[in-house]
């Protein structure tokens, strides 16, 4: 019987660099995306997908994250004073979310290190990365598409989509061959190799990996014998092309729209477009929206 993933990796260390004034002082991972911050979107999509138990790569100046996503006494008892039982339930539904564990990364040495930065709290069972950059919005929770596949095949399978050539260089690209799978050859792919961020001319795909991943233990051993690139980073991409050698990895063409939160540009569609699907705004943004003069 395959084992169960039970546990999912949010890597929450970066510095936010490209979103600085906003950034200086609140962790990237907490811009709030209508109302809620980026790294619960990521969160209730791991809940959504039956993965429960989370762990949180955190770095200096990130407390904001735990405190998120602890109990707040003081709000929940002003609230409850207040009679807002709407607003209480909101904040404790937060709070009794998830069972979270977190662990540092004193240096922000890349996301290949981060991984492995939660290397005890994972131990020996596979697990899923969730980068909450990438917020997807999906009939069926991406994680979950990705878990179907992992249960089949017993094996990691990370979350693929098509880019622009253009665009291509700003990702890990892979060169893959499609497989049959639920009658259809245009989603699944087996990986031959994996390229991280090539020039446009060189790579081997239009298939880039975007930021979800089921993966099994032996990544860390990987992750452990491949030498830092650039600036000293051990990228992920990497430790997945070493472990390619010794097991077959998969590559799946999630169904769903995939916003690139950590893009100014892609925050701000990603907030049009969830603001408008909302029952209590939509309409009256669509609205509003109607009446500005583009």
């Amino acid at each position: 019987m395959v084992e169960k993933v039970r546990k999912a990796v949010f890597p929450a260390a970066g510095l936010g660099t490209r979103f600085l004034p906003a950034t200086k002082a609140q962790p990237k991972e907490m811009l709030a995306l209508v109302d809620k911050p980026l790294i619960q979107y990521g969160v209730e999509e791991a809940i959504h997908s039956g993965v429960h138990n989370i762990i949180i790569v955190t770095g200096r100046g990130k407390s904001a994250i735990e405190d998120h996503f602890d109990v707040s006494f003081e709000l929940e008892h002003l609230l409850e004073t207040r009679k807002k039982k709407d607003l209480l339930e909101t904040v404790r539904s937060v709070s009794d979310m998830i069972d979270v564990a977190y662990v540092r990364q004193k240096e922000a040495l890349g996301l290949g290190h981060a991984v492995l930065r939660a290397r005890e709290l994972v131990a020996n069972e596979p697990f899923s990365v969730i980068l909450s950059d990438d917020v997807i919005d999906a009939e069926t929770p991406c994680l979950r598409q990705l878990l179907d596949v992992y249960e089949f095949y017993h094996a990691p399978v990370l979350a693929l989509m098509e880019v622009p050539r253009e665009n291509i260089s700003a990702y890990g690209v892979v060169d893959a061959e499609p497989v049959g799978h639920n009658g259809g050859r245009d989603r699944l792919y087996r990986i031959r190799n994996l390229v991280e961020k090539p020039k446009t001319e060189d790579a081997p795909s239009n298939l880039a990996i975007i930021g979800r991943y089921i993966l099994t233990p032996e990544i860390f051993h990987s992750l452990e014998a491949i030498q830092p690139g650039s600036g000293g980073e051990i990228q992920l991409t990497d430790g997945l092309k070493h472990m390619l050698r010794s097991r077959p990895i998969y590559g799946y063409k999630f169904e769903g729209k995939r916003y690139d939160a950590g893009d100014k540009l892609g925050f701000l569609q990603a907030t049009v477009e969830f603001a408008l699907k909302r029952h209590d705004l939509g309409e009256a943004f669509r609205d509003y929206l109607k009446h500005l003069a583009l």
